[in-house]
């Protein structure tokens, strides 16, 4: 039996860097922006109530403002909509138009859900375990600067 060995922390961030900068590159398709991509996802599984520029922001821990931003260039671009009648106080519910799940058929993203689908059961499992314990991580860091653990 083959022994494992530990690989270093140091060159798998390196490694989970580089296909974070790959998946980024990957956004930058069919004349949108990565942060338009990501709305665009956000917005097609979303429950109908949670298909707002604030319940995105709050989703990706981001300003309002930019998100709104994002939102209005992707209803400029004809990808979403205002969904009439259904509007809490100034909260405008979004929704996707032809266009936009067209666009979401081609979207690069499944590159990434094609090598993920490649895996079996337990490295799927451990790929999952594995990256919700580093972003947990990642999300605590601004609260635990300044601590002596």
């Amino acid at each position: 039996m083959p022994t494992r060995r530990m690989i270093p922390a140091a060159a798998l961030a390196r490694l989970l860097d580089q296909t974070s900068r790959s998946l980024h590159s990957l956004g930058f398709a069919a004349d949108l922006f990565p942060a338009q991509w990501a709305a665009l996802r956000y917005f097609a599984w979303a429950e109908p109530a949670q298909r707002t520029a604030s319940a995105l922001a709050r989703f990706q821990g981001l300003a309002v403002g930019p998100v709104t931003r994002t939102v209005r260039t992707l209803i400029a671009k004809g990808y979403v909509e205002n969904v009439e009648g259904r509007e809490r106080g100034r909260t405008r519910q979004v929704e996707l138009t032809a266009a936009g799940r067209a666009l979401l058929a081609e979207d690069p993203f499944k590159l990434l859900s094609q090598a993920i689908g490649e895996l079996d059961g337990p490295q799927r499992l451990a790929l999952a375990s594995a990256l919700e314990h580093i972003l947990r991580r990642l999300q605590a860091a601004p609260a635990d600067e300044g601590t002596d653990d």
